[in-house]
């Protein structure tokens, strides 16, 4: 019995261990660091469409999680990472990493932009999202595989 039960935790913690491995693949990262931006923009969008009132807190975080995640986003893309996790990272990032930092970049800069700026009201977050939506457009246009 001893045996059995030493067994499972040996293959529990294999399993356990091989999750945590996957989650700390960059493409696992970067896929979380896109869901937490498509989490900021719908927060934001909900308010620009008056779907949810007006509220500066939701503001402020949803603008503080785009500039931090598209300035650390582009570290994820090593080397290696092209492929594997149902990634959807076009090979056009590696092949022009300099342009595909520089729109993440811009991402950060306008999201920073426009937190300085505070937008204070549901029209100043819809004139905001005019600012920060096309810098999400343009690279998934151009970095993102459609799936």
């Amino acid at each position: 019995m001893k045996l059995k039960t030493a067994l499972f935790a040996i293959a529990f913690t294999g399993l356990a261990m091989g999750a945590v491995t996957a989650a700390d693949e960059p493409q696992m990262v970067r896929q979380e660091m896109m869901k937490k931006v498509g989490g900021a923009m719908g927060a934001l969008a909900g308010i620009a469409k008056g779907e949810k009132p007006y509220d500066a807190a939701v503001v402020t975080a949803s603008l503080t999680t785009m500039s931090e995640t598209a300035k650390a986003f582009p570290d994820q893309f090593p080397a290696g990472s092209e492929t594997g996790m149902d990634t959807e990272a076009s090979p056009k990032i590696w092949e022009n990493m300099e342009d595909f930092k520089a729109k993440a970049l811009k991402l950060g800069a306008d999201a920073d932009a426009v937190l300085a700026a505070m937008p204070a009201d549901q029209a100043a977050v819809g004139a905001a999202l005019g600012t920060i939506g096309p810098n999400c457009g343009g690279c998934h246009e151009v970095y993102r595989l459609k799936k």
